[in-house]
């Protein structure tokens, strides 16, 4: 049905929000939740731990249950053990815990972040005290360009030796933890905004650089397991291409474990089952060697309390136990394909015809939630953004939001020419429809009067290093 702006009576289109990287309401897994409550709260030899304080570590069976899972998955060449994983309480929270527990805000040199990168991890690397010293590695098609990185830490480091910067400052030594000298965040797999997947010579090359100049590789693996090929025919994979990065750090050049090495590793993968069974559970995990997923388990909120998540760990544990949260990913992979594929569809009739471009177009294997734009370098992404909210009621998320604080002086570190929308929480049937009102605005601001474009191009003065909010949008729609 067409709304009504009761403003000047005129209809308007009813609002589409590809913006928002939400699961879809329609696939969240409430009947399993349901069956998992009930069997748990029923049973008090589960029931009682549940709702009392959880080991630092979490749920003992829910992390045995997700080594099984992530063993059965990734296919690593030894088992997951449980020691090496920690439940957390998400992926954000895990990443917080990570920098209390394995940073200083003053010997950690800097954190390196793949751009683009997700927006919302700005904020918890600067709440951790790392303000002004975010760095951006911009990409190609293969992923994170290891020549920059490698270049740009050489000189954090010559610039640490200058001001005698050899030991941490404000974090104190003990036994479960280590401090490193840089922190590096990457979305590997289906990535977090650029929807790219990086490769697995990349990966190789990164967790060698990691060890060279000590960091700790911290990646979200939140979407490894939403994949399926580009061709239809089959839909879904029951198993991860390629291997995650903290899978590379155990077998590569003799491992994590390798003699002379100190046991903590230099990869993380951080993981939830918010993009899974929703992200209301707040649960999610960390999975390392057995000295650094005991450290992330001892930051000071955990050991005030336990794990953050213990009941609905215990829930989810439940699900995981009887097969059934396993058995459901085999239903959301064909579902958010065929999510994909209508999307791409329309894309493909109508955006790439306009001169609009997407990374990795020959992949094999796809997934994740998004879909990565550049538009013609005529166009400002902001102003597209801007204009379909107004003249369209399509939200979609303007590149400069995924632009690292303070750091754009590289030219592919800047995005003012992208958007990115998301395919996951609308319903299919009107993700067509929201590629064609994007189309609607890319072709009107092409072919439309040159002084409409730069009424809606941001100031030359404006604050490029802050990219707090979407186009239009206020942060109920993120």
């Amino acid at each position: 049905m067409t709304a009504v702006n009761s403003k000047d009576k005129m209809p308007t289109k009813p609002l589409i929000n590809l913006l928002r990287g939400w699961p879809s309401t329609s696939l969240l897994p409430t009947h399993l939740m349901q069956r998992a409550t009930d069997s748990l709260l029923s049973n008090k030899k589960e029931a009682i731990p549940g709702m009392l304080y959880g080991p630092d570590e979490g749920d003992p069976r829910l992390r045995e249950n997700v080594a099984s899972w992530l063993t059965t998955f990734y296919k690593p060449q030894k088992p997951i053990t449980p020691e090496r994983i920690t439940i957390t309480g998400g992926a954000s929270q895990s990443l917080a815990c990570l920098l209390q527990t394995f940073s200083d805000p003053i010997f950690t040199r800097n954190i390196w972040l793949v751009a683009p990168a997700y927006m919302l991890a700005f904020r918890i690397f600067e709440d951790s005290g790392f303000h002004g010293k975010l760095r951006a590695v911009p990409e190609d098609e293969e992923g994170i360009d290891i020549a920059y990185l490698r270049q740009e830490l050489r000189k954090s480091e010559e610039k640490a030796r200058a001001d005698g910067n050899n030991s941490p400052k404000l974090k104190p030594p003990r036994l479960w933890s280590k401090t490193y000298r840089h922190f590096i965040y990457a979305v590997p797999t289906f990535s977090n905004p650029s929807s790219k997947t990086m490769s697995l010579r990349r990966r190789e090359d990164l967790v060698r650089v990691a060890r060279e100049f000590d960091a700790l590789v911290v990646t979200d693996d939140v979407y490894d397991m939403l994949c399926w090929r580009k061709d239809p025919q089959p839909s879904s994979l029951d198993e991860a291409v390629p291997p995650r990065l903290v899978d590379v750090d155990r077998y590569l050049d003799g491992g994590s474990e390798r003699e002379g090495a100190d046991g903590f590793g230099n990869t993380a993968s951080n993981m939830t089952v918010s993009k899974i069974a929703g992200p209301g559970l707040r649960t999610g995990f960390v999975e390392g060697t057995e000295k650094l997923a005991y450290g992330v388990s001892q930051t000071g909120s955990s050991r005030s309390g336990g794990a953050p998540s213990q009941l609905t760990a215990c829930f989810v544990a439940e699900t995981l136990q009887s097969g059934e949260l396993q058995e459901y990913v085999g239903t959301l992979q064909p579902a958010y394909a065929s999510r994909w594929r209508s999307m791409m569809a329309a894309i493909e009739a109508e955006l790439l015809p306009l001169g609009v471009t997407m990374p990795q177009p020959d992949r094999d294997v796809v997934g994740g939630y998004f879909i990565w734009l550049t538009l013609p370098s005529a166009l400002n992404g902001t102003a597209v953004a801007q204009r379909a909210k107004e003249q369209e009621n399509l939200i979609v998320a303007q590149g400069e939001l995924f632009e690292v604080p303070g750091d754009t002086s590289h030219p592919k570190t800047r995005f003012t020419h992208d958007l990115r929308l998301c395919f996951a929480w609308e319903d299919e049937a009107v993700l067509g429809e929201g590629v064609h009102r994007l189309a609607n605005v890319i072709r009107s601001m092409q072919t439309g009067d040159s002084e409409g474009l730069k009424r809606m191009q941001p100031p030359a003065d404006a604050d490029s290093s802050r990219k707090d909010a979407p186009a239009g949008a206020p942060s109920s729609f993120w």
